[in-house]
């Protein structure tokens, strides 16, 4: 075999330099991101929230060893993460706090800046990173179960769905807002509901509603279930391990609802068909899903990055587990989605009016 030696190109030392500080950079944020995900695994944000601590107070108070403290709290002060109260030359005697606003950010699973959920995706990742390696050599795919992603994703939505599904998203369908709004009761469906913190907000808006949620992965539905008995909404919010594309519930609602679903799905035609027919000639579909470009730019904005990203390392992996897979990833972009909705039997596709950074809002119609 014959070989052909790379032709000698003069290199442009700024691009050089500045390729060689991003990829360092991203190594020191996977790192810190590492730190972040150990904090909240054991617990160690939560017990210095409030307080000041040394490495013997928080080995205490978070049942560690006192080694391991001293040198996380020493990493999270130098990253910026802690405030040093006392850095006494002595180890032992040095004082850490965490500021409240970083504590928020952190622990505070329904305020609009929670972001501690997004550290979550270390353990998952570094989990699965073999398999999406051996996806790439076979064309398979990765079962989604495969991740233990769930709890993340559950996370990152939750403040979302806490701040604006009932006071920004739900208003941007007026017809179906106002008889919310009316107190009727209506029925609504939440289609791949993961651990069921829309259904949950909604009930909790809307007393007269009941909401059904259906779901494939069993660990989000016994967290969801788990979830909705502990805010007392057994009888007006459930959830059932089903797949409505192979047995949709003859059951119509007023409202059919997916978010973050129809890109991981293997035959998103197929399911947006069992929403059609849930919804019935009254009802409305209202999806919500990446807002990915309109077109492919290269390079992105940090959206785009972020998305494309999840899509090589989760959601096209997860997509493509069935035979015959759409293998649309994470990049779904609206061309694509109308196209899916058109073959599903639906006439018209609604871009609605809702600015947000990671989501875009589609309402679709007979």
């Amino acid at each position: 075999m014959t070989v052909t030696e790379p032709t000698a190109t003069e290199l442009n030392d700024e691009r050089l330099g500045a390729f060689a500080e991003e990829t360092f950079g991203a190594a020191l944020a996977t790192i810190e991101l590492s730190m972040i995900y150990l904090g909240r695994r054991l617990g160690l944000y939560e017990a210095l929230r409030g307080a000041v601590r040394t490495s013997s107070d928080l080995a205490r108070e978070a049942a560690i060893d006192e080694r391991y403290s001293r040198e996380w709290l020493e990493q999270q002060a130098v990253a910026g993460v802690l405030s040093v109260r006392d850095s006494s030359p002595d180890p032992q005697a040095r004082t850490f706090e965490l500021p409240e606003e970083h504590a928020v950010v952190l622990l505070d699973e329904e305020h609009p800046a929670y972001s501690g959920a997004l550290a979550d995706i270390i353990g998952p990742l570094t989990l699965s990173i073999d398999l999406v390696a051996e996806a790439f050599r076979t064309g398979a795919g990765v079962p989604f179960a495969a991740y233990g992603l769930h709890d993340m994703q559950a996370g990152f939505t939750r403040p979302m769905f806490a701040n604006s599904l009932v006071a920004d998203w739900l208003p941007a369908l007026p017809d179906v807002h106002a008889r919310l709004e009316a107190g009727e009761p209506l029925r609504i469906a939440d289609v791949g509901c993961g651990e069921g913190w829309a259904a949950i907000y909604v009930a909790e808006a809307y007393p007269n509603v009941t909401v059904a949620g259906f779901d494939l992965d069993d660990a989000s539905v016994a967290q969801a279930r788990s979830h909705i008995s502990e805010r007392g909404l057994d009888g007006r919010v459930s959830v059932e391990l089903q797949d409505i594309a192979e047995a949709a519930p003859k059951d119509r609602y007023d409202l059919v609802m997916a978010t973050e679903v129809i890109h991981d799905l293997a035959d998103p035609v197929d399911v947006l068909t069992a929403m059609r027919h849930l919804a019935g000639e009254d009802g409305a579909v209202l999806i919500i899903d990446e807002n990915a470009s309109e077109s492919f730019e290269a390079p992105g904005d940090e959206v785009q990055r972020l998305l494309y990203g999840f899509s090589v390392l989760h959601c096209l992996p997860a997509g493509r587990t069935h035979e015959h897979s759409a293998a649309t990833g994470t990049v779904m972009r609206p061309s694509t989605l109308d196209g899916y909705a058109r073959g599903a039997g639906f006439g018209t596709v609604e871009v609605l009016p809702i600015e947000h950074p990671v989501f875009r809002f589609y309402r679709l119609g007979a």
